[in-house]
C-alpha cells in the first residue's frame, strides 16, 4: 500500500504540465504584489485605499484569467498555422482589455463614494507589471 501511494504521488508530479506551473508562478507573483500594494495603500489612505488597490489588481487578474481561458479553448483547434496563432493571441488580448475596462467601469460606478483613484491605478499597474514578471520567471524555471 505504501509504495502505491508513493507511486501515485510521483505520477501526480509528472502529470503537472509546464502551463500549470507557469499559471501557479504567475498567480503567486500577482497575489503577492496585490497584497503588498493593498497593504501600502491601506497604511497611506486607510480602508478605502486598500480596497481600491485590491480592486485594481483584481480587474487585471480577472482579465488575464478570461484571456487565458479563451486561449485554452482556441488551443483545441488543430490548425497549426502561424496566422491562426496570431489571431488567437490578438483575440485573447482584446478579451483581456475589454474585461479590464468593463470591470474598472463597474468599480467606478459601484464604489464611487469611497474609491481612491490613485490606489486603484497603483493596484492596476502593479498587477499588470507583475503578470509580465511572472511569465518571464516561469519561462526561466522551465529552461
Amino acid at each position: 500500500m505504501a509504495t502505491r501511494s508513493n507511486k501515485s504521488k510521483y505520477n501526480d508530479e509528472l502529470d503537472e504540465n509546464p502551463g500549470q506551473k507557469m499559471l501557479k508562478s504567475l498567480g503567486l507573483w500577482q497575489v503577492s504584489g496585490a497584497l503588498l500594494i493593498s497593504s501600502v495603500a491601506f497604511l497611506i489612505a486607510g480602508l478605502h485605499g486598500g480596497l481600491s488597490a485590491l480592486a485594481g489588481s483584481a480587474a487585471v487578474w480577472m482579465g488575464g484569467l478570461l484571456a487565458m481561458l479563451s486561449m485554452r479553448a482556441a488551443k483545441r483547434n488543430k490548425n497549426k498555422d502561424a496566422g491562426a496563432a496570431l489571431l488567437v493571441l490578438l483575440r485573447a488580448e482584446a478579451i483581456k482589455i475589454v474585461v479590464i475596462a468593463l470591470l474598472l467601469l463597474g468599480i467606478f460606478k459601484i464604489y464611487k463614494p469611497g474609491l481612491v483613484p490613485l490606489a486603484l491605478v497603483a493596484g492596476l499597474a502593479v498587477a499588470a507589471l507583475l503578470s509580465g514578471v511572472g511569465i518571464s520567471r516561469a519561462g526561466e524555471e522551465q529552461e
